[in-house]
């Protein structure tokens, strides 16, 4: 009933969805395009002269209390949403990142943010140089960065030396081509501190063969410098915009792996970056311009990769998965990678191994080019934080190919294989050649090696019913007809979109509860691993039709596929997305999150509900003018009902 009722039906909206977007589609009235200026120019007043009549002492003392602290600690880290006691990792990551690997990034970081800043005066000379090495180098090594991808410090080395060597290679093609730096683009800022800046620390002759060489220059490139000049609403603002970078970048790695790219894109990473080394990152109304732009950037991004995976595999169809092993040797999939598993599938096929994905790789067995291969088999374990438990009950070996990884247990660390820009302390990793391809060899070997599913260990598993995936923009307006239908007769009184991250947290037990609430005249769509709180539940269908009340849109960076679907009933209803009976309760954890935020926020998206703690670089008042402007609603994590009561009068 499911594919006959979700079938493929439909037609390609991105260019529909992006002149939509354009015209304000996204926007209720009276919070158009201006809104964006009057939200920079709000929290340009908390820089203004009568600051200190407004809260300037009860920031003063927070900056206080923590550059004391920060005097003692090892790191400050507190780009996710885990960070310990929701302000900052000072010891060592929750997520088990070390003082040493954190310092690495920050580096990398700097170092980065100098070559893009080359990257880009080199394509706006007169010469117009474009380096494609560096356009791809760049943004996985800022993927490398993201949460829960990369824990070893040899290769974070390794991404600021060949940083460092682009740099002097990209320099010699424009002294080549008489493009010179300058003067003005190297002049240092106030928050680089004792560091110089960061194109003409590229450019220096250092002595880094080691990695204490790199830690000492390191420490002088964390949060903390800048917080100590900038003050922690500013620099809480800079961040925020290297996080949605972050995430960007890593959707822009994936579609380029499918042979996706766009230079706009490239160009729009580097320009951010490079802004982040001039004068104008010292202005929150400019910094704050740049964060939406990153927003922007985001929806162009997440409209390549959709393509980019429809157009190689096809569009998602709805399909059953089982959630039982069967018997024989097994490989299991985690991340995000789905040109990985593809390559995989080819790889193992006839071997007598059976793939499994895990965590956000679920959404691959809706693709009609992947679902193809027999001996992709089914889904093992749930959302990503439960690794630990899953990779060691897994009987065979364990690939993974992007976030979110965690520092490994013995009992399975001989098992496990990174891959892409993820890094685990000696856990073999498998590299692309230079044309792209990798050899899987050492994981199927491994695989061969170990036991994989035994009859006898099956039949000691709980049996697990079947769960549905592949309900992409595609299928989903191929029924739009009765969805439409339904809301006007009052069948369909509201859609609930619940995406994002999950994590460990007692508070994420919201997301669980929230469905409790939900009136069986509704309907709820997924996204992301935060799908795993309900993803196994019988929700049945609409009363009165025979549509699905659970639909799964994908993985996190389906997220444009929601925007089709929900600008396309805004079409028919002749309204915006804010006035649909439509409501949005995201969980975020890390930054490919920040990044579908911005592009929200980007949009006029209003009324949007984030949990299950906001994030700690944006301070009180940062989020005091986003909530006024946006009606940013933080979950009511103690009481999810009182939240549905609010989301179904569309507040």
């Amino acid at each position: 009933m499911l594919s006959r009722c979700l079938g493929m039906a439909g037609s390609t909206l991105g260019g529909r969805l992006a002149q939509s977007a354009a015209g304000g589609m996204f926007r209720a009235s009276g919070h158009g395009a201006t809104s964006v200026q009057v939200l920079a120019w709000q929290l340009s007043n908390l820089f203004a002269g009568d600051q200190q009549s407004r809260n300037a002492t009860s920031i003063k003392a927070k900056m206080d209390e923590a550059n004391k602290a920060l005097d003692h600690d090892k790191m400050l880290c507190y780009q996710c949403e885990q960070t310990k006691g929701g302000t900052g990792c000072t010891e060592i990551g929750v997520c088990g990142k070390t003082p040493e690997v954190a310092a690495l990034q920050d580096l990398l970081v700097y170092s980065v943010k100098g070559l893009a800043s080359l990257a880009h005066i080199a394509r706006n000379s007169p010469a117009k140089i474009e380096d494609q090495a560096i356009n791809t180098f760049i943004n996985g090594a800022i993927f490398s960065t993201l949460t829960n991808v990369n824990f070893a410090d040899d290769r974070f080395m390794e991404f600021i030396t060949e940083a460092r060597a682009h740099h002097a290679r990209l320099s010699a093609k424009m002294a080549a081509a008489g493009v010179q730096v300058p003067d003005s683009a190297t002049a240092q800022q106030p928050w680089f501190g004792s560091m110089p800046h960061p194109l003409v620390w590229n450019s220096q002759a250092a002595a880094l063969g080691g990695v204490g060489d790199m830690l000492e220059v390191a420490q002088k490139t964390g949060i903390a410098e800048r917080q100590k000049v900038l003050g922690m609403t500013l620099a809480g603002l800079q961040e925020l915009l290297v996080y949605g970078l972050k995430g960007v970048a890593a959707y822009a790695h994936h579609a380029e792996a499918l042979g996706f790219t766009d230079p706009t894109v490239y160009a729009e990473i580097q320009d951010a970056l490079h802004f982040l080394t001039t004068p104008g990152a010292k202005d929150v109304g400019q910094v704050l311009e740049a964060c939406f732009k990153c927003g922007a950037t985001n929806f162009k991004v997440m409209e390549m990769l959709s393509n980019a995976h429809t157009d190689t595999f096809g569009h998602p169809e709805p399909t059953p998965v089982t959630l039982n092993p069967v018997p024989g040797k097994a490989i299991l999939v985690t991340g995000h990678d789905m040109h990985d598993l593809h390559m995989l599938l080819e790889q193992t096929a006839g071997k007598g191994i059976n793939v499994y994905t895990h965590g956000e790789m679920l959404p691959a067995h809706g693709y009609p080019g992947l679902k193809k291969y027999p001996h992709l088999v089914g889904h093992f374990g749930g959302a990503w934080y439960r690794q630990k438990i899953d990779f060691a009950e897994f009987p065979g070996a364990v690939a993974v190919t992007t976030n979110c990884v965690l520092d490994p247990l013995q009992v399975y660390k001989q098992n496990i294989f990174t891959i892409n820009e993820t890094g685990l302390s000696g856990v073999p990793h498998i590299s692309a050649d230079a044309n792209g391809h990798k050899d899987f060899t050492p994981i199927i070997n491994r695989a061969l090696q170990l036991p994989g599913f035994t009859p006898e260990l099956i039949e000691k598993r709980p049996k697990k019913n079947n769960v549905t995936v592949g309900f992409g923009h595609k299928a989903v307006l191929s029924v739009a007809p009765q969805v439409i239908d339904a809301i006007k007769s009052g069948r369909l009184e509201h859609i609930f979109l619940v995406g994002g991250c999950d994590g460990s947290e007692p508070q994420r037990k919201y997301y669980s509860k929230l469905y409790q609430y939900m009136p069986t005249n509704t309907m709820v769509l997924t996204l992301g691993c935060g799908k795993f709180r309900i993803f196994d539940q019988d929700f049945g269908t609409l009363p009165g039709t025979d549509l699905p009340r659970l639909l799964d849109m994908g993985q996190c960076n389906d997220s444009y596929s929601a925007l089709v679907v929900a600008t396309e009933l805004a079409k028919v209803f002749k309204t915006d997305v804010n006035s649909l009976p439509l409501s949005l309760d995201l969980s975020w954890f890390e930054q490919k999150a920040v990044a579908v935020l911005l592009t929200l926020l980007s949009l006029g998206v209003r009324n949007i509900r984030l949990g299950p703690r906001l994030p700690a670089f944006l301070t009180p008042e940062a989020v005091g003018v986003l909530v006024e402007k946006f009606n940013l609603i933080p979950a009511n994590v103690a009481d999810p009902g009182a939240d549905m009561k609010m989301m179904m009068r569309n507040k």
